[in-house]
């Protein structure tokens, strides 16, 4: 057992996010309904696909369905739009539970992102992007493996006061390690064995993923295109409290 797992609580589950990326806001909120209903996730997500299609609308009628929203719209520009942006978003009733930002947007950035959310939400950073590898990251000018870049990214989020990060499963040990327990870590990249990658370059299972220490765990075509996306996320779900008492016994 690494230091990261042993800094978790046994009683760890890890919590699930339902990806809606979507443009068709009615089926995006009528299955936020039945999974709300069904008890089916902890939270849903709105990215940029919904959003960009639906705008405020299309997120309202998703928030109705009760569960907390993670808005995912990565915002990354000069400092004070960043800021404005948040606040803007913040505005929405209900407000979401999360919103994030790009790392990559510098500190400066980030400090005013953290002071325009001021506890209102959590506020995440996306390091990098989980259909990236080396060879991509060599592309635009970072040397070295990923989690190396996302590790300084996260230190950087967590410096500038920042609840946490998006990372891939890859990265959320070293993370846990470096950055404490507290420090929230948001993992898409998650596939049930079996699954297909699909855009994904660093991914794995939700119990590896939880069993790593990762927070909440982003699931998007393994639930949502299935014959019964309520079943999958159960199924899912029971995997992980499975997998969670094997490693308390």
């Amino acid at each position: 057992m690494t230091a990261s797992q042993q800094a978790r609580p046994q009683h760890h589950r890890a919590r699930i996010c339902v990806a809606l990326d979507t443009k068709d806001a009615h089926a995006a909120a009528a299955l936020a309904k039945r999974l709300a209903e069904a008890d089916a996730t902890d939270f849903v997500k709105v990215g940029m696909e919904l959003f960009y299609a639906a705008g405020l609308e299309g997120y309202a009628k998703v928030a109705q369905a009760g569960l907390p929203v993670f808005l995912d719209l990565k915002l990354h520009d000069i400092p004070n739009t960043v800021a404005e942006g948040l606040r803007s978003l913040l505005r929405f009733s209900p407000p979401p539970a999360i919103v994030n930002v790009h790392a990559s947007g510098g500190a400066a950035m980030l400090r005013a992102a953290a002071e325009a959310v001021s506890g209102r939400a959590k506020l995440v950073a996306v390091t990098v992007l989980t259909a990236l590898g080396e060879d991509d990251l060599s592309v635009i000018g970072l040397a070295g493996p990923p989690r190396t870049a996302v590790l300084r990214l996260a230190r950087l989020a967590k410096a500038c006061g920042l609840h946490g990060v998006v990372c891939s499963p890859q990265e959320v040990a070293d993370i846990r390690a470096a950055l404490g327990e507290d420090f929230l870590t948001i993992v898409p990249g998650i596939r049930p064995a079996g699954a297909g990658l699909d855009d994904q370059k660093r991914a794995a299972t939700p119990e590896a993923a939880q069993a790593a220490g990762a927070d909440i765990l982003v699931i998007g075509r393994p639930i949502t295109k299935a014959a019964d996306p309520v079943a999958a996320a159960r199924e899912i779900r029971a995997a992980l409290e499975a997998a969670n008492s094997q490693a308390i016994d």
